[in-house]
């Protein structure tokens, strides 16, 4: 599906099923240098079980025209901006990584028009190693190299996936290899210099879940569980023998774990 937001195109993926915006709206976000194809089981699901699924790419990934958003606040309001134009009032959110720094943030701002929030790979501040920044903006292969070194757990940089013939860490290596480096560089720099969680977090009023990875070296579990009780009546699913990537890793548990506040 692709829409005009401030004169630019904007691709979102939609399970597979047209867009209605009559229909309760499950909205995902993506994390730095990634596009909505993460998402594809889930969002395929959630289009034929009852839900109108926008899953966006965001400006400067995937289909939608660029550059990439310089900070977390900017991608909250552009996401709130592209909800007006699809005709959405009321939504749920579920975002990864810097997707759910943006979706914490978006959920906060919109108030009752968010009605339940996922946040995926969730911690309130996202380091970025110098290294790995700098890496970024001189468009260096090692970035992606480190990047796909800390995303999977110890199952999947094995090779274990429900699916045969598949290598997670080969399939997340050429997505970020068909990134724009530029955009990477801008979603780093975001995820290392926003610090508005806490504030965001204590205007949350919907029913909030955060999915962690037991294994998950780019942002640990315990960080996560801890900030969610900032959070009145947050759930915290911990997925065992997971990192990062859960959608892909461990997408079934992902999807049932969604389906409690999507």
């Amino acid at each position: 599906m692709e829409l005009r937001v401030g004169g630019k195109r904007v691709f979102a993926g939609t399970g597979g099923r047209a867009f209605d915006p009559a229909l309760p709206a499950a909205v995902f976000l993506h994390g730095a240098g990634m596009d909505h194809t993460v998402w594809a089981l889930q969002t395929r699901s959630f289009a034929h079980h009852g839900r109108s699924v926008l899953a966006l790419d965001l400006p400067g990934h995937g289909g939608s025209e660029g550059p990439a958003l310089s900070g977390i606040p900017a991608i909250a309001e552009w996401v709130l901006e592209v909800l007006r134009v699809a005709g959405v009032r009321r939504a749920r959110i579920a975002g990864h990584s810097m997707g759910s720094l943006a979706a914490l943030e978006a959920a906060a701002r919109a108030g009752d028009a968010v009605e339940g929030l996922a946040l995926l790979g969730f911690v309130p501040e996202l380091g970025v190693h110098p290294d790995l920044l700098e890496a970024a903006r001189a468009g260096a292969h090692a970035a992606l190299d480190l990047m796909v070194g800390w995303s999977f757990g110890a199952q999947a940089r094995f090779g274990s996936t429900p699916a045969p013939g598949l290598w997670l860490a080969g399939e997340a290596m050429r997505l970020l290899e068909r990134a724009s480096s530029a955009s990477l560089a801008t979603d780093l720099l975001s995820c290392a210099t926003y610090d508005g969680a806490g504030a965001a977090a204590a205007r949350i009023r919907c029913p909030t879940l955060f999915l962690l990875g037991a294994e998950d070296r780019m942002t640990p579990a315990a960080k996560g569980k801890a900030f969610a009780e900032r959070i009145a009546g947050a759930a915290v699913t911990v997925l065992p023998g997971v990192g990062h990537m859960m959608m892909i890793e461990a997408p079934v548990a992902t999807l049932a774990a969604l389906k409690t506040v999507l």
